[in-house]
């Protein structure tokens, strides 16, 4: 099983790349991502955090399941929500888990893409699937949801992280 990738690691900070085939090993891929998702207690897990700098994504939140590749996100309410989030690739170095902080996200949103079988995927998303979404997508654009916070409230997080 692939580990998870952390801060410091340069693919979490490169844009990913379209995926171009969807074959056996795009499904086995998307498979090996959730088992490396449950494993870590995540609800998301985007490609670049175990190494794979392709743009797909896993989801399971809020009774919603899902994969996503290729995804496009709309904002369609952009009303400021700010709540506690942590990330996988962010974990402190002593606990091994996730460090949160409260992380400011547009209220609504719209994911659009396609599936591991090239069918298209809609989703509007509130709350903490939306919050999922957003996490998720920056992970694909080389962004860590650190890049959302002030300053000194970020270095206060990366000085705890690995």
């Amino acid at each position: 099983m692939r580990e998870i990738r952390y801060v410091g690691d340069p693919i979490l900070r490169t844009p990913a790349e379209p995926v171009t085939d969807f074959d056996r090993e795009l499904r086995r891929l998307i498979d090996e991502m959730f088992a490396v998702m449950y494993s870590a207690d995540g609800v998301g897990l985007a490609g670049p955090q175990i190494g794979v700098g392709r743009r797909l994504f896993v989801y399971d939140i809020s009774n919603r399941k899902g994969h996503v590749i290729n995804p496009e996100l709309t904002v369609d309410d952009p009303e400021q929500v700010v709540e506690e989030e942590g990330c996988l690739s962010v974990p402190g170095r002593q606990t091994g888990k996730p460090i949160y902080a409260p992380t400011p996200r547009a209220a609504g949103v719209t994911l659009r893409g396609v599936d591991k079988l090239g069918r298209p995927v809609s989703v509007k998303a509130r709350g903490m699937l939306a919050r999922c979404f957003q996490h998720e997508f920056d992970h694909l654009e080389g962004s860590l949801y650190v890049d959302r916070l002030g300053k000194d409230e970020r270095r206060k997080i990366l000085l705890q992280a690995p």
